[in-house]
């Protein structure tokens, strides 16, 4: 076991494939000790150089479509009517605070995210 901090891309890289080998390692194994370090140090290399951006709320809600397999029809208890659901997932019109409550209690989905604020589309 040759662990060392990550400084580089190429260190980085690395350090994923031989998680990628040891992923599987026995519990209490001087693999799995590996594993658990290595992915520490991944970990904080990745809170330091990549930054993912948070999903606005229409990303998030057609991640959660696409998961669960629902359609536009399965929202409308939660947003509204056909069309309401349609400016809504076709960024037109904003979620309300009422469909942010549905949403988030019919769907399971954290309110903290359906809040977020997100860039309209203008309808000429």
């Amino acid at each position: 076991m040759n662990i060392h901090p990550i400084h580089t891309k190429a260190d980085y890289r690395a350090a994923l494939q031989r998680i990628d080998v040891v992923w599987n390692a026995k519990p209490k194994s001087p693999e799995a000790d590996e594993l658990e370090v290595l992915s520490l140090l991944v970990e904080e290399y990745e809170k330091k150089h990549i930054s993912v951006p948070d999903a606005d709320p229409v990303s998030l809600l057609l991640h959660v479509m696409e998961a669960r397999q629902l359609s536009r029809k399965d929202l409308e208890p939660y947003i509204g009517s056909r069309a309401r659901v349609a400016e809504v997932l076709n960024r037109v019109r904003p979620l309300s605070l009422e469909m942010i409550r549905r949403l988030s209690a019919g769907l399971a989905l954290p309110a903290d995210l359906l809040i977020a604020g997100y860039e309209l589309r203008e309808v000429a």
